[in-house]
């Protein structure tokens, strides 16, 4: 039921907006215009101004045919940078690619498309299906803002599939990690680098030693940190009194990432008082650590679906976060389905006529489940 070139088409309306972190508007104005289309009932939250945005996220809902508990499909809005005049083109194997030098903006047009293709063969099938909840959210590449600024009382379903993770479609990611940024700011005391450098205490120097004594990279099977920026200094001829560092945690156990943050904050510090400077350190919890049962209803429907249409239906962890992580936390169990984004996150994003059509599907057949 699913016709490729709708799809197609709509995939490409989708990607010719300019729709970076918390510019959404246009592209939410289209999808809700869409919806109403369809006969879905559309809310637009106050997102928009709680996150210095253009456009809340987006809730709907259809009534259903059959008594069974609603399932909410979730997809976001916003696109990663460069995302200004995006353009597609598509060679002859099927593989489509940016035009020009922007990203496709796959990551996250393929799962509207496909939920919004779904609904359109949905309706024209007349067949019937259990109620259907619809999120599509803002700023969610920024560390999901959009959804955290949602009122999660107004969702009905207890179960989610979120379309927003990279690989095989027929793939779902159950388990996410906790993801925490943190800031540094050593402070030494300045001086003039050529006649008294010995006055000083050389900031940039201490974060460095300090930086050495940090274990980088992948801490053990659920853990990573990494340091990801140093800026600091004034002039060449200047003994630098100030040097900020910061970096990223990211484990399947909040516990753990916590327990690493007060590992290295104890020897950032440490390092700092033993030459004679200091180092501040703040931090923020951007996503919380979820894992989702594996023989949980959400996960074997799932399952049993990409078996009737003869995808893999395997179920892997993940090492990114999606709204997902948000949602799981407030209650509704979830997983977040592979949506035929490839390479996200870079010029070379692709995806391919064949996978767009297979999560399309999959969108098709989640709505029409009776399990």
């Amino acid at each position: 039921m699913i016709d490729t070139n709708r799809l197609l088409s709509l995939f490409e309306k989708l990607i010719s907006f300019d729709s970076p972190s918390f510019s959404e508007r246009k592209i939410g104005d289209f999808v809700t215009q869409q919806l109403h289309k369809l006969g879905v009932s559309v809310w637009e939250d106050g997102a928009a101004e709680e996150i210095g945005g253009q456009c809340g996220n987006l809730l709907g809902f259809l009534e259903g045919d059959l008594t069974l508990p609603p399932l909410l499909l979730c997809a976001h809005l916003d696109t990663v940078k460069p995302s200004h005049n995006k353009q597609m083109q598509i060679s002859k194997a099927g593989v489509i690619t940016s035009a020009g030098e922007t990203v496709l903006g796959a990551d996250d047009c393929a799962g509207i498309a496909s939920i919004l293709e779904a609904l359109t063969a949905l309706k024209a099938s007349g067949l019937p299906h259990r109620p259907i909840e619809l999120l599509f959210t803002v700023a969610e590449e920024p560390y999901c803002r959009g959804v955290q600024a949602l009122d999660l009382s107004r969702i009905r379903s207890g179960e989610a599939y979120v379309f927003d993770l990279a690989g095989p479609v027929g793939t779902a990611a159950y388990q996410a990690p906790t993801i925490l940024s943190f800031t540094s700011v050593f402070t030494g005391r300045s001086a003039h680098a050529g006649f008294a450098p010995e006055q000083g205490i050389h900031a940039i120097g201490v974060a460095a030693r300090a930086v050495a004594a940090i274990p980088c990279g992948r801490i053990d099977g659920n853990t990573t940190l990494n340091i990801g920026t140093i800026i600091g200094g004034t002039a060449n001829n200047v003994v630098p009194n100030c040097c900020t560092l910061t970096g990223e945690i990211r484990s399947y156990s909040g516990t753990a990432a916590m327990k690493l943050l007060a590992d290295i904050t104890q020897t950032m510090q440490k390092i700092a008082k033993e030459h004679g400077a200091k180092a501040d350190i703040s931090y923020s919890v951007h996503v919380a650590a979820y894992r989702t049962d594996p023989e949980s209803a959400v996960a074997k429907r799932f399952k049993t679906v990409c078996s009737e249409l003869g995808l893999p239906g395997h179920l892997v962890p993940t090492f990114g976060g999606s709204d997902n992580n948000y949602l799981t936390q407030k209650g509704i169990q979830g997983i977040v389905v592979a949506t035929a984004m490839n390479n996200c996150h870079s010029t070379r994003e692709y995806t391919t006529i064949a996978e767009l059509e297979h999560a399309a599907r999959l969108a098709l057949a989640l709505m029409l489940s009776k399990e």
